[in-house]
């Protein structure tokens, strides 16, 4: 299947490892142009000479970002749509708030979060969806998890932070729908990132189990029976972002392993 994708211009944030990164080699696989963005340049390096690798003309742009930042997040989309002329897919990602209950979050990590999780979303559509409304065309997905159908214990900040953002989106896919621009928000469970293992100890030191044992009845309550793979989720990122898929917009994709009871 031709997914259409040759040629689009991405923009990828906490795109130096993990789930946006996956998504990025995805894209350049499919033939993109992609900006990967991070605060930590040594691995965007990395990463993008690693994305090279796999197409001889493949063009991946890294740009240092502190998406918590507006200033820093308005740098990042002048400079990519200065370099591709245009910026066609955008995919919001960001590292997780740290782990933990109600009342050991203060009012501080309460602001971090939301700067971090919904501010950002907020901050990186608004400077880019002036020019996919110039282009009519324009497709924004955002990374982010399954607290925002089933809440997770010990991730009140998760939980409640991203509640938020899904809202967001859903009301501004009914506003962009006519104008050509579609939104997505694509939810994982348990997929096999740096983020998972910071969880995975978490969960860990809290109940006195060893990482072994936490994995094992995690995988145990997931019915395909393992850990999902970053290129797993990415597919459905690519497919989401593509013109395979033109008639879908303002939902929540789940990409768990079945993990969600819920029929909703």
């Amino acid at each position: 299947m031709d997914l259409g994708l040759q040629g689009k211009k991405a923009l990828i944030t906490a795109a130096s490892s993990g789930l946006g990164k996956a998504i990025a080699t995805e894209l350049v696989r499919e033939g993109c142009s992609v900006t990967i963005a991070s605060r930590n340049v040594d691995a965007l390096e990395k990463a993008a000479e690693e994305m090279r690798s796999i197409r001889s003309n493949a063009e991946v742009l890294i740009h240092h970002v502190n998406v918590a930042d507006v200033e820093s997040v308005r740098q990042l989309v002048k400079t990519t749509n200065d370099k591709w002329g245009r910026i066609d897919l955008l995919i919001t990602n960001a590292g997780g708030p740290p782990p933990g209950g109600f009342d050991q979050m203060t009012d501080d990590d309460w602001h971090r979060a939301f700067e971090l999780n919904l501010l950002s979303v907020v901050r990186l559509i608004r400077e880019t969806l002036p020019l996919m409304r110039k282009n009519k065309y324009g497709r924004i997905l955002n990374v982010s998890s399954m607290s925002v159908k089933e809440p997770i214990s010990n991730l009140i900040l998760s939980n409640s932070i991203r509640a938020g953002v899904v809202g967001m989106l859903k009301t501004l896919a009914a506003e962009v729908a006519k104008e050509g621009i579609l939104i997505h928000n694509l939810a994982p469970g348990r997929i096999a990132t740096d983020r998972i293992v910071q969880l995975d100890k978490a969960s860990a030191d809290r109940l006195g189990l060893s990482m072994e044992k936490v994995r094992e009845n995690q995988e145990a309550a997931i019915p395909i029976g393992r850990y999902g793979n970053p290129n797993e989720f990415a597919k459905v990122a690519v497919f989401l972002l593509s013109e395979a898929n033109t008639y879908m917009t303002g939902e929540t994709t789940m990409v768990d392993g079945g993990s969600l009871r819920s029929v909703y």
